[in-house]
């Protein structure tokens, strides 16, 4: 699907480059993907996001609009079609800070313990499941985190379907455990089961491949070598 009026400044392995294809998807807009070199950035992306340098960029009629949270509020609110945040400002308010909450100690608390050892893989582990465990009180009896369609927060916590478990082998910690959170595992299989997402994350293999190859550089880089 290819439309030069809207573009989306990816990076193949992006999970936030990613929610934002995936908001695209489900309203059924047309779009052009540019993919990046994140380790050679284009002229394009340096003019479009010069504060962060980074994806994904949405360029809809020329005007960039950067960081994947914002993006997919815009998203919503210029194609109207399938809404993705609730329309009650209070709940609208609850999804902002639940996918807040999801990136600031999820997320970071993930990244961290893939990337790190010892007792910082193990403390940031630990974060991260306390974390999940409010996660997993929020979507109890629920398909979805929107009801019984997908909404924004099901794409801001879309990466812990395919994501995460990758990480966790790349890594070597674990943080899902399908026992103590049946309610995120069953969320999971409901999200990459959607005919709008199933087909559209990263092969595993290469996914796998390129984390590894970021934990050694880091490590290489941290021991001085």
């Amino acid at each position: 699907m290819e439309n030069k009026d809207t573009k989306v400044l990816s990076f193949w392995v992006s999970p936030y480059g990613l929610r934002v294809v995936w908001a695209l998807k489900l309203k059924g807009v047309e779009y052009e993907y540019i993919e990046e070199d994140i380790f050679n950035k284009s002229n394009l992306l340096l003019q479009m996001n010069p504060v962060h340098k980074k994806v994904p960029v949405l360029i809809h009629h020329h005007k960039p609009i950067c960081e994947s949270l914002a993006i997919m509020e815009y998203i919503d609110e210029t194609w109207t079609q399938y809404p993705l945040m609730p329309q009650e400002p209070h709940q609208r308010a609850l999804t902002r800070f639940w996918s807040s909450f999801a990136d600031e100690k999820v997320a970071h608390a993930a990244v961290n313990a893939m990337m790190f050892s010892g007792d910082e893989k193990k403390n940031n582990a630990e974060n991260a499941k306390e974390a999940m465990e409010k996660i997993e009180e929020l979507i109890k009896g629920k398909k979805f985190f929107g009801g019984e369609n997908i909404g924004y927060l099901d794409l801001v916590l879309g990466w812990i379907s395919y994501f995460l478990p990758v990480m966790e082998e790349a890594g070597n910690f674990h943080i899902i455990d399908p026992l103590k959170f049946p309610a995120i595992s069953s969320w999971k299989k409901n999200f990459l089961d959607h005919p709008i997402i199933k087909d559209t994350p990263p092969p595993r293999d290469k996914t796998l491949h390129y984390l590894q190859s970021l934990i050694i550089d880091f490590a290489s880089k941290s021991s001085g070598q």
